[in-house]
């Protein structure tokens, strides 16, 4: 245990400073500070010795130079149990620091306003404060910090029930996160620097910044160890972003159920992402990263029971979602059949009782972010990426919302609005479907779909074939492909289908064949001029 006898404290942020303050100096601990933070305390008559006075060295520069010299660092990094260390800092008159707060400079908050100039954030960022926090931490076996107003009252309540001391495995934990706040603040800005174009820059006078920086520092905290991977002989974690937004699967509340596995999160990521992007009641099931099963409905359960009838074998151990509260009625039916995870913005207490009994299924919240319907926009990842090599793939996120204003009819036969609607239904769910996607949907619900197939022919004809399994009909269909027909054989396909519509991309070079093709099977063609890939 380290008994705790004098503790610096030099803060930004004064959150709860005040309070953690007095509660050192009841528990007689003498408290060094600067500037700001030592008038603080000062003017609530908590005494206080100035840094510049235990040094004997003023600030200077502007405050960029107080805390950098030897009786700080060496108060901080000094050894208890090497006598060469003690005998050197009774030398030098270097006394022990026990407890260091110290929070940084605001550089993240800095560069995330409008106004920010080159100057504002270099200026915002801070070299003293992360020196101390490094030589604290790295000195834990002596030294406690604190980087949080988090941690405080923890730290005090451990203080006063020890007689002022703070336990080795506290001071490790406080150094591991000490480090981790600092790996935080210097990839903040190496990020922002390496991203600014200072040619751009220097010329407009606002800081021009690029998209992907010249280097990619990612810092994520970890949830959960998983049980495995993908498969049983891959080991496996789940981590999220430091600040995840709000509305995503890294917010989920796990309610109930088995812990939640590699597989288990993937696709219910990929079936949250899809049913959130529909504003009226939807449901979506999703297998093996696809969807199976799409539909909008009047309520919870009406969505479910449509999107069930696309592809019931395949919803087998599925993963449903819900992007509205889900009710008794809607619960009773998902219960009748085998679901890995259930999730939804909210649950009734008839619907959580009714999986209750059911207690190996999964089942996540989600709470739909302040704003409503149109706040979902908040939960997308602004950035994807893909693993190589030695190596990442970043790219800018599909989040391409198509309007009906976008498409374009190419086609003799006009679209009627009850079509135009259910192409832009079948467009959004062929946007999270893997490539080559042909999607057939009628009525606001999926009838047939064809996923990941390296012939699109080949995606049309299982989409066909889905159908025909589960009984649908696809005469007056609408379709969606994610990407343009290179060929007639696809329309050709789709069109002996029983289609009546389709909806893609267009570009390519035999365009004009392809819609020469529409117009002779009778099929009415729009393009949007924009694709759906997804890999």
């Amino acid at each position: 245990m380290t008994t705790i006898k004098r503790a610096l404290i030099s803060v930004s942020d004064k959150t709860g400073v005040l309070e953690l303050a007095q509660s050192l100096h009841q528990l007689g601990v003498e408290i060094l500070s600067t500037g700001g933070t030592a008038k603080l305390f000062r003017d609530n008559s908590i005494p206080v010795k100035e840094v510049s006075d235990f040094t004997g060295f003023p600030e200077m520069l502007d405050g960029r130079v107080k805390t950098l010299h030897p009786k700080v660092h060496g108060g901080l990094l000094g050894r208890r149990d090497l006598p060469e260390h003690v005998a050197a800092m009774q030398q030098y008159g270097i006394e022990t620091i026990d407890l260091l707060v110290v929070n940084l400079y605001p550089f993240e908050a800095t560069v995330a306003k409008a106004d920010c100039t080159l100057e504002d954030a270099i200026e915002n960022i801070d070299i003293g404060g992360p020196a101390m926090v490094r030589s604290a931490a790295k000195n834990w076996n002596d030294v406690a910090v604190l980087t949080d107003a988090a941690q405080y009252a923890a730290v005090i309540s451990e203080l006063k029930a020890n007689q002022g001391s703070v336990s080795k495995a506290t001071r490790f934990q406080l150094s591991v996160a000490a480090f981790n706040r600092i790996a935080q603040y210097d990839a903040a800005i190496s990020n922002y620097l390496s991203a600014i174009h200072f040619a751009d820059t220097e010329s407009t006078g606002k800081p021009v910044i690029q998209q992907f920086p010249g280097q990619m520092n990612s810092n994520f905290v970890k949830v959960q160890d998983l049980r495995y991977g993908e498969n049983s002989h891959q080991q496996a974690a789940f981590y999220r972003d430091l600040y995840p937004a709000p509305g995503s699967l890294a917010t989920a509340q796990q309610l109930q159920g088995k812990e939640l596995s590699y597989n288990n999160i993937a696709d219910a990521d990929a079936a949250w992402e899809a049913v959130k992007s529909f504003t009226g009641p939807a449901c979506v099931i999703v297998k093996h990263a696809n969807p199976c099963g799409v539909a909008l409905g009047a309520n919870g359960l009406e969505a479910y029971s449509k999107a069930l009838k696309t592809d019931p074998t395949s919803a087998f151990g599925g993963i449903i979602a819900f992007n509205s509260t889900l009710d008794g009625a809607a619960a009773e039916a998902v219960s009748k059949q085998f679901v890995e995870v259930l999730i939804a913005p909210d649950f009734t207490a008839e619907a959580l009782a009714i999986f209750a009994a059911k207690a190996n299924v999964r089942v996540l919240k989600i709470a739909l972010p302040p704003g409503g319907q149109h706040a979902w926009d908040q939960g997308r990842n602004a950035v994807d990426s893909k693993r190589v090599g030695s190596g990442i793939l970043l790219q800018s996120a599909d989040n391409h919302d198509l309007q009906l204003a976008d498409i374009k009819v190419v086609t003799k036969l006009q679209p009627t609005p009850a079509q135009l609607q259910d192409l832009l239904f079948a467009w959004n769910v062929a946007k999270y479907v893997k490539s080559n996607a042909i999607v057939f949907c009628g009525n606001g619900m999926t009838l047939g779909v064809g996923a990941g197939q390296m012939s699109r022919v080949d995606s049309t004809k299982i989409a066909a074939i889905k159908a025909q399994n589960a009984g649908l009909s696809l005469q007056g269909s609408v379709v969606a492909s994610d990407a343009f027909f290179p060929f007639r054989d696809g329309v050709d396909v789709l069109a002996d289908a029983g289609a009546s519509c389709v909806i893609h991309p267009g570009g390519s070079m035999r365009d004009e064949e392809v819609i020469a093709a529409a117009d002779e099977r009778g099929l009415a063609m729009v393009v949007t001029g924009i694709r759906h890939f997804r890999h």
